[in-house]
């Protein structure tokens, strides 16, 4: 990378920042750091069956704490959970520490996404106008992060290949 910060993807549910940061991670040789995994792997269950047996407090205290660890480290590619960047301190930290690239989409696109998963606790009892206003809200947030990347037409290799050529040496 141009530094020795971490490249850091948010944004929402079913954005492709997992996808997105393999295919980076892949390219560049850069260790790829799922924090939804780690999650997982930490406590041995899904992020959906945390929710379900601990709730969301709990998941969002466990999400802090992991992500926090993992920030601290230099030259990753970082997805954070979809939630994550709302978090004031993962936000301070992230924006401070890192480079910090949201990859936006239109709701309807990730509403089509997103509406039936199973694995995304979040919005399993919403509608799709509930789940457009939660996009809104987040978007907010998102749009804090240092880069913005509209993702609508754009194939996930052209992602890659923009982020690899603008912001990774």
């Amino acid at each position: 990378m141009k530094t020795n910060k971490n490249l850091v993807l948010l944004g929402m549910m079913g954005s492709g920042k997992s996808t997105i940061g393999k295919f980076l991670s892949k390219k560049t040789n850069y260790n790829f750091v799922d924090i939804d995994k780690k999650i997982e792997l930490e406590k041995n269950l899904s992020i959906a069956n945390i929710f379900e047996k601990y709730g969301e407090n709990y998941f969002r205290k466990l999400e802090r704490e992991i992500t926090l660890k993992y920030i601290n480290h230099e030259n990753a590619i970082i997805a954070l959970g979809g939630g994550a960047f709302l978090d004031e301190e993962i936000r301070k930290k992230v924006l401070k520490n890192s480079l910090s690239i949201w990859l936006n989409w239109d709701a309807k696109t990730l509403i089509k996404r997103i509406k039936n998963s199973k694995k995304r606790p979040i919005i399993l009892s919403l509608n799709e106008n509930e789940i457009n206003k939660l996009i809104e809200e987040r978007n907010k947030i998102y749009s804090k992060a240092q880069i913005k990347i509209d993702c609508d037409n754009l194939k996930k290799i052209e992602i890659v290949n923009y982020i690899i050529k603008k912001y990774i040496k």
